[in-house]
């Protein structure tokens, strides 16, 4: 079995994906995406995304990372495809299942679910740009207002050329709404032949065993799940809740990942960042609702790390 990190606009950037890899457990990462429109991007633009493509395509724990482009042009993002296989990533990854209304509306994302001939066109048009021994991949939704096409958009995918797809069960009406369709995942993985990821709702270990039984998949993306619950991949991989992470375990991680967030980020998302984590922290651990509670109308850089050292238990 396999577990990936997934890609979470404005939530899972280089910063978590930093600390979160040190856990364990993981074995690769996809970046946010990065917006192609209509000019070839500059070597710069790659990597304020995904720095870690400094560092051989590779978080500091050594977890590789495929960054992923978004757009809906099949030329543009071939052209931008090629600059970035030239970054030497671990491989190139396509958003077809962003549900987001400003995405959609210039056709990218889940709207290209719609059009799955446009979806063979870009799928191909990429993997002529990037080197054959470098991956192409892409992570698609069942569909856009619904699953009817899922199967058709999936063997597009595949037979243009992509090397793995993963699914998130769900159509972009449904949102991040509960449930997961798993069952839907196994569908598209009886009808192509490349491998398929499942993702979607895999909060726990007991939800990651009854998705590789739905899905029929022997990987797995995790995404919230693992943003609430560091040690989720761990406990996956042992299949034992026993695994996860105690508050005293985590606290250096939220320790190092403030230090990261202050020496890395804009200054005035600084504590932004940080509250945003421990709201999903809360979660599942009653002392980060205590910090939340502490922190929420907090914006001092100084007096946030006054209280996260002072307040170390």
């Amino acid at each position: 079995m396999s577990l990936i990190l997934a890609p979470m606009e404005g939530l899972l950037d280089f910063v978590l994906r930093d600390v979160l890899t040190r856990v364990g457990g993981i074995d690769r990462c996809v970046s946010e995406f990065i917006r192609v429109t209509n000019s070839l991007l500059p070597e710069r633009a790659f990597i304020r995304v995904v720095p870690e493509l400094l560092n051989g395509s590779r978080t500091l724990a050594g977890v590789p990372v495929r960054p992923q482009l978004l757009g809906s042009d099949p030329v543009c993002l071939a052209e931008n495809a090629g600059r970035l296989a030239s970054l030497g990533p671990m491989g190139v990854d396509l958003n077809f299942g962003c549900p987001a209304k400003v995405v959609n509306r210039h056709g990218g994302g889940a709207a290209l679910l719609d059009e799955p001939e446009l979806l063979v066109k870009i799928v191909a048009a990429v993997r002529r740009a990037v080197p054959a021994h470098q991956t192409v991949s892409a992570k698609m939704r069942l569909g856009f207002n619904d699953d009817s096409r899922a199967v058709e958009c999936a063997l597009a995918i595949a037979e243009a050329g992509a090397t793995e797809i993963v699914v998130h069960a769900r159509t972009k009406a449904d949102g991040y709404r509960p449930p997961a369709y798993w069952a839907r995942i196994h569908d598209i993985r009886q009808a192509v032949r490349i491998p398929v990821v499942a993702n979607g709702e895999i909060w726990t270990v007991d939800d990651a065993r009854r998705c590789l039984k739905a899905s029929g998949c022997d990987t797995l993306m995790l995404g919230r799940g693992m943003v609430t619950d560091p040690g989720l991949a761990l406990a996956i991989r042992a299949d034992s809740d026993a695994m996860h992470l105690s508050w005293a375990d985590l606290q250096p991680l939220v320790a190092a990942f403030w230090q990261l967030v202050c020496s890395q980020l804009e200054p005035r998302s600084r504590a932004g960042r940080l509250k945003q984590w421990l709201n999903f922290l809360r979660r599942q651990y009653p002392e980060a609702e205590v910090a939340f509670l502490a922190l929420r109308a907090e914006t001092d850089q100084a007096k946030v790390t006054a209280w996260l050292t002072e307040n170390k238990h």
